[in-house]
């Protein structure tokens, strides 16, 4: 297998690119096959055809909610081989929440998770003593100017997910029964309104990175984010002039931190790989518990492993980062995957951002997005 030289494209955040270059390094040295990373926006990595990156790239870093497109379009490799099935087990058996089954479908596996993620609370530790632990909370901080939300396509809609998921009536994910519960989506439209009236317009442009990036500048005055994707990096020391803690998500309503949209990454090879089983075996072993709570976390990467979760010094590195927004985690939320997903998730949020920059009435806004949800299943 030496001599082999595989290509790669991940997301362009040190959290996405450097674990990979790292844990590639390693494999040269274990196998010696060679891995080349490229990596692209997160607004591309959201929304970038799967298909035109399988046709350049032997190894693809994804979000699950490409699977039933992808799947539609075989272009990418099925990673539940039969000569694999205790490997395969094991990284079944080390999901954190719905990590690992959120790359099935149709019964075929499509992609391990090698980051796990969620929407959760971001704060600033040298500016609060402790994180707010429920919504009215939030807004008391809001009111002082304190706090930001992240409300870049598809954020938005993360925000909407994750507070009707909380409220109690998730949101759908077939075709057969509303998108959005009329009341809880009134509900949640209206909160995000009250919030996206009490923070910093540009919100409405800023993605959990821009956002992270603000409260972690030298003087910045923001000290709370109540609902954005975990980044890890953020709590390291010397990342950015402030460090970022991170706890469970503030909750609305009685179920505790609960119906968090998740997130995270996975690692999928493509079906016109020429080297698809060098591409599979390196696959399997970066998203195993050995890389994932050694090399994978100490490069900058976000576990997608529980033993990666549960390794003490990875939590003494962060702030408790893992440890405590696990809660949230394994309670998150398993957004819709369908074939024609993708294109809703960017149609709804822009729908939701309009509505919650107006005076319209929510339930409008409801009913348009129960409308694009009917219409997006192809």
């Amino acid at each position: 297998m030496g001599g082999v030289t595989l290509k790669g494209m991940t997301w362009s955040h040190p959290r996405g690119y450097d674990p990979m270059v790292a844990c590639s390094d390693d494999w040269l040295q274990k196998t010696g096959v060679a891995l080349e990373w490229d990596k692209r926006s997160l607004q591309d990595f959201e929304s970038f055809p799967v298909e035109e990156l399988a046709r350049r790239y032997d190894l693809i870093v994804i979000d699950h909610p490409h699977v039933g497109q992808i799947t539609a379009e075989n272009c990418l490799a099925a990673l539940d081989e039969p000569d694999r099935e205790t490997a395969f087990a094991a990284l079944a058996e080390g999901s954190v929440g719905k990590s690992f089954p959120s790359y099935n479908w149709q019964g075929r596996q499509w992609a391990f998770p090698i980051d796990a993620a969620t929407q959760v609370l971001a704060f600033r530790p040298d500016r609060l003593d402790a994180p707010p632990t429920t919504w009215a909370e939030v807004l008391d901080l809001a009111k002082a100017g304190e706090v930001l939300l992240p409300l870049r396509p598809p954020h938005s809609l993360m925000c909407l997910f994750t507070l009707c998921g909380n409220l109690g009536h998730p949101c759908s994910v077939e075709r057969d029964r509303p998108f959005v519960d009329a009341e809880t989506g009134v509900q949640a439209i209206e909160m995000i309104r009250e919030l996206a009236a009490l923070v910093d317009p540009a919100c409405i442009g800023m993605d959990p990175i821009a956002v992270l990036d603000l409260m972690g500048e030298e003087g910045a005055r923001y000290s709370l984010s109540p609902l954005i994707y975990g980044y890890v990096s953020y709590s390291l020391e010397g990342f950015r002039a402030n460090r970022i803690a991170f706890a469970d998500m503030p909750v609305a309503g009685a179920g505790g931190p609960v119906g968090s949209a998740l997130g995270g990454t996975g690692i999928a090879v493509s079906a016109f790989s020429e080297n698809r089983e060098a591409a599979i075996d390196f696959a399997y072993w970066i998203a195993g518990g050995a890389v994932q709570a050694g090399r994978y976390w100490r490069s900058g990467g976000q576990p997608g492993h529980a033993a990666g979760w549960e390794d003490e010094a990875a939590n003494a590195a962060t702030l408790g980062f893992y440890q405590n927004t696990r809660s949230t985690l394994e309670g998150a939320w398993l957004r819709p995957r369908h074939d024609g997903y993708m294109p809703f998730q960017e149609a709804a949020s822009q729908r939701i951002n309009r509505a919650v920059t107006s005076a319209e009435p929510a339930v409008k806004a409801v009913a348009d997005l129960n409308d694009l949800f009917v219409r997006s299943f192809r």
